[in-house]
């Protein structure tokens, strides 16, 4: 019996690794983040628009108004703070402002006062300094004119208004056992 001639298009193709599955490559863009090493001291100003992790020492102001800012369990802050997301693991001594949420782990130290949306503080974690919880929207109410004396405030911005936009959305965690000491001031 003739056999037919091997047509290369119609041969089986075999693969010499016996396993065909290729897992998915990852898509998404890689996680930036800058770091501050244990060793590095900053003094002055840390701006950018990346996040940043540190875990030196930092006196000054830290600007990172879009991104998250963490200091790890040796980082030390003596500076004002402003991000979209703090967490805190290490020891701050300076005012928070977030625009998202600040969180405080359990081996966290925070002196100073702190303005943001939503709080998460863990068992453990110490806070010491004032405490205010407020939506975006009434951040931006404050730093809206006050009307002049005399003038007619506008019926939204009534007091019962104003104090229902303020609990609108707002949330504070706090574990069991934390301490939080606090002074309401306006």
């Amino acid at each position: 019996m003739l056999q037919p001639a091997q047509n290369p298009a119609n041969a089986p193709k075999y693969s010499p690794n016996p396993n065909p599955y290729t897992p998915p490559k990852n898509v998404s863009a890689p996680l930036e983040q800058a770091t501050i090493g244990r060793s590095v001291v900053i003094k002055g100003e840390v701006s950018g628009a990346e996040s940043l992790y540190i875990d030196g020492r930092i006196e000054g102001t830290v600007n990172f108004a879009d991104s998250r800012v963490s200091i790890g369990r040796n980082g030390v802050v003596i500076a004002n703070v402003s991000a979209k997301e703090v967490v805190i693991m290490g020891k701050v001594t300076g005012n928070i402002q977030c625009t998202d949420r600040l969180d405080i782990r359990s081996e966290g130290s925070l002196t100073g006062d702190v303005v943001t949306p939503r709080i998460c503080v863990e068992d453990g974690a110490v806070v010491k300094g004032a405490v205010e919880v407020r939506t975006a929207q009434s951040q931006n109410e404050k730093s809206q004119p006050q009307p002049k004396p005399g003038e007619a405030a506008k019926p939204a911005d009534s007091p019962k208004a104003a104090t229902a936009a303020a609990g609108a959305g707002t949330a504070a965690t706090l574990a069991h056992g934390s301490k939080v000491m606090y002074n309401e001031s306006n």
